[in-house]
């Protein structure tokens, strides 16, 4: 049997596990996309770069959620 108290750490911990796999995949396809773009046009440098950044927000916003849900 879980304790009550147990429950927002459980949750706090598996919403931050989701949101740190969902990031990994994305910074993951983000950087093999934008490699496979500056190869073609090299110009464009900064956009693979913000891409990368958007999947690094992603597990932010899932630290900050899970420290909501374990009630810190």
């Amino acid at each position: 049997m879980i304790p009550e108290s147990a429950w927002p750490l459980l949750t706090g911990s598996m919403t931050m596990i989701g949101a740190g796999f969902a990031a990994a995949l994305c910074i993951m396809v983000a950087a093999k996309s934008g490699a496979e773009m500056l190869i073609e046009r090299p110009e464009l440098s900064i956009w693979s770069l913000l891409f990368v950044a958007l999947g690094e927000g992603l597990a932010i916003y899932g630290l900050i959620v899970a420290i909501l849900l374990s009630g810190g």
